[in-house]
């Protein structure tokens, strides 16, 4: 499993490198947070009232890369990486027979894929037509960070359940 370096987002940094600084100190935090497990505790369901994983949060994060990133921003035609639902969950989340190295894999290509992607634009106020909705690369960038530091809060409390690690 390949991890990002974590560096601390610059308290002075125009807008695209403020947010693209952010997303990325986020992603890293993902890594952070599954770094040192073995492939069980990253598919371990660690709090008895859900059925999060660590493993699901990083296929998770990667099909909502592929989403905002190629799909509404770069118009690419896609499938989803892991179709379908089961028990009214998105396949993300189910990792019981779920390859982790290839989902670290795929999560780490989808970041890459979507920072070239953001490259791409002139601006982060440069906006797309994406299902007759028009959208703007700062919108896809916040949004992303509001999603995983939503999810990264989960992964605190599912790494703290099992094996005891807390912090940022």
């Amino acid at each position: 499993m390949n991890d990002e370096q974590r560096i601390p987002p610059s308290k002075v940094a125009d807008d695209r490198a403020s947010l693209t600084s952010f997303l990325d100190h986020q992603r890293a935090t993902l890594a952070m947070k599954c770094r040192g497990l073995t492939g069980e505790q990253l598919k371990q369901k660690a709090v008895p009232t859900s059925g999060l994983t660590l493993l699901g949060l990083v296929r998770h994060a990667a099909s909502v890369e592929r989403s905002w990133f190629r799909f509404a921003l770069n118009a690419e035609d896609l499938e989803s990486l892991w179709p379908g639902e089961v028990d009214g969950t998105f396949a993300d989340f189910h990792v019981e027979d779920a390859d982790v190295e290839e989902a670290f894999a795929v999560w780490h290509e989808e970041c890459a894929h979507a920072r070239a992607v953001a490259r791409s634009f002139a601006s982060v106020d440069g906006t797309v037509d994406c299902g007759g909705v028009t959208i703007s690369l700062r919108y896809v960038l916040t949004h992303m960070i509001e999603e995983y530091a939503r999810h990264n809060g989960h992964a605190d409390l599912l790494r703290e359940a099992i094996d005891g690690a807390v912090g940022e």
